[in-house]
């Protein structure tokens, strides 16, 4: 095998740094099932559950997520459920990944879960949509997919929107304040 050949291997393997985002509740089973999946692709900074006390204020655990999950993260996932869209840490989450104050920008990419009212539909309702994310989305920052379990798929939209962190930063939508409280149950 020639040294390019090697390169291209090398290249085709390189494991992006992922923070999976998403409802707790809701879609904790998506989350475990896209980790059982991936998770031979991508290096995991996401929080797990215990790693971080919540009965701490919510300004030290958003700093928290900020300085020790998402600065060094290269691809956001938001996996979009059915009430994904009303979460203050969903928010925040997607917030920090689009502040280069928090370390560098992230690229971001949604997956609309099965369980979502729109998934395998052409088009969206941004009303159940993190609305952030509708920000980005419509810069064309941001790219919004239908679940799907096929590995190929999978490289090719993380690539992406690794890809767009660097060459379509111009296009990020981070104005809006962040949410106070969750904006249903």
């Amino acid at each position: 095998m020639g040294l390019y050949n090697s390169l291209l291997i090398g290249a085709q393997q390189t494991k992006r740094k992922l923070f999976i985002s998403y409802h707790h509740r809701e879609d904790e089973y998506y989350r475990n099932r896209f980790e059982t999946l991936f998770r031979h692709l991508y290096i995991n900074k996401s929080v797990k559950v215990g790693d971080i006390n919540t009965d701490v204020s919510t300004e030290y655990i958003k700093r928290l997520i900020q300085l020790n999950y998402l600065s060094d993260t290269s691809v956001l996932v938001v996996l979009v459920g059915t009430k994904t869209y009303c979460r203050k840490h969903v928010d925040w989450e997607i917030s920090a990944a689009l502040s280069k104050k928090v370390g560098r920008y992230t690229g971001i990419v949604g997956l609309r879960l099965p369980t979502h009212p729109d998934y395998g539909k052409e088009n969206y309702n941004s009303d159940n949509i993190p609305s952030r994310l509708v920000e980005n989305l419509k810069s064309g920052y941001a790219k919004l997919y239908d679940w799907s379990e096929n590995e190929e798929w999978f490289k090719t939209i993380i690539d992406t929107a690794f890809n767009a962190k660097n060459s379509q930063s111009h296009l990020i939508c981070n104005s809006q304040p962040q949410f106070q409280r969750n904006r249903c149950d």
